[in-house]
């Protein structure tokens, strides 16, 4: 029997969990397994939101890759995919052709700009740290011009967040914790900076009840946050948006689109069949008419077959599917008994920035304020410890709750 080559596309949650778990499921000599991914970190990309408002250093949400997983274990490879051809069991990088015995596709998530005239370019997005870095500096230095600059516009100081889901909502608690750190760097009247969080569904944070979605919306509009629901993004322009049917313009210095998310280009562009941005994945999180190819996180649907709807694609579902992955890719090496995909809900919690967070955990217990913060903080360092152990906890760990 020949090694089996097991290539990894991506480090992100999926990616190198489902790398970790592989390592454990296989002896060296009985897998050769080859993890692909543009940079040499891993970032926490449930973090970003507080990159981008500038509440936590950059340096926080990464991890070196090789400080998790072994080299003498694994392949890494530093490179981006350019294209996948499953038909010939190969992956098409920028600088070499790889070829796989079973992949896994974990490519993460594009900005989603449902056709928005001019979303693509005039509007930010915490897709990467990267991009969220340029968020955080792009905030500052608005504050910076309308300091130095002669008659500035309060337009400066105005915000946008497109989006009212998890993404948005925790974004604009972060802002509203940071904006007055740089009112008093800068020495401006906090009445003088808006945020503005735009949702055009009739409610904020779809998937939590009522109950929690109005102490979310207390807590950030008590803090300064206008949030507008019913309102729908008809045009971004570089200094403004045009909202609702009335095409009414609202000016800003910032303009932040969290309001969705597709799979990775790639994933499309190599002839896999998408709906709404993903493909459709079987129970055993295999791509259609590919025996050999998983498709997992942000780039896959995984339907709940109690609901008939697919699952949220979160950092929970995508490390559980890590597990799942792993499985049957040892499965279909060396026999047995596929597994079906099955989420094991532990609950959410979603952060509102400071101390603030709500959510529910287990069997729909909620929480509010700081017992759900320091809950959140707890979900956060679990998921590093499954990747790292104590280490990575005690390196990278959130240990107080504000």
């Amino acid at each position: 029997m020949t090694t089996p080559r097991i290539v990894v596309l991506g480090a992100g949650y999926a990616g190198m969990m489902t790398t970790k778990r592989l390592t454990q499921q296989f002896a060296p000599e009985e897998a050769e397994i080859t993890l692909v991914n543009k940079h040499n970190y891993h970032y926490q990309t449930t973090w970003l939101h507080e990159v981008a408002a500038g509440t936590i250093d950059v340096n926080r949400s990464r991890i070196m890759i090789t400080d998790v997983i072994n080299p003498r274990r694994v392949n890494i490879v530093h490179d981006s995919v350019v294209k996948i051809h499953p038909d010939d069991k190969q992956v098409e990088l920028s600088n070499s052709m790889l070829e796989y015995d079973y992949l896994v596709i974990g490519l993460g998530f594009e900005k989603a700009t449902f056709g928005i005239q001019g979303m693509e370019e005039h509007a930010f997005s915490i897709q990467s740290v990267d991009k969220s870095r340029m968020i955080r500096d792009h905030i500052e230095y608005q504050f910076s011009r309308y300091k130095t600059e002669e008659n500035p516009s309060d337009d400066l100081l105005t915000i946008i967040v497109g989006g009212a889901g998890f993404t948005g909502i925790e974004f604009v608690g972060e802002l509203a914790e940071r904006i007055p750190q740089l009112c008093k760097k800068y020495d401006i009247p906090r009445n003088r900076v808006k945020i503005i969080n735009i949702e055009a569904a009739e409610t904020v944070l779809p998937g939590f009840d009522e109950e929690l979605i109005a102490y979310a919306v207390h807590s950030l509009t008590d803090r300064g946050i206008d949030i507008r629901t019913k309102t729908m993004i008809k045009e971004v322009k570089k200094d403004a948006v045009i909202v609702g049917e009335e095409k009414e313009e609202i000016k800003a210095g910032t303009i932040v689109w969290t309001g969705g998310v597709q799979a990775n280009r790639i994933v499309g562009e190599s002839g896999f069949e998408l709906t709404k941005g993903k493909v459709n994945v079987d129970s055993t999180l295999r791509a259609p008419n590919y025996d050999n190819v998983f498709i997992l996180g942000d780039c896959a649907w995984v339907m709940n077959k109690e609901t008939g709807r697919p699952y949220p694609p979160t950092a929970q579902i995508a490390i559980q599917e890590a597990d799942v992955c792993a499985h049957n890719i040892r499965t279909l090496v060396f026999g047995g008994t596929l597994r079906e995909f099955k989420f094991d809900n532990k609950g959410t919690v979603a952060s509102l920035g400071g101390s603030e967070a709500m959510g529910t955990i287990f069997d729909g217990h909620k929480l509010y304020g700081l017992q759900a913060k320091m809950m959140k903080n707890v979900i956060d360092d679990r998921y590093l410890f499954m990747l790292g152990g104590p280490s990575l906890v005690l390196k990278k760990g959130k240990f107080r709750p504000f």
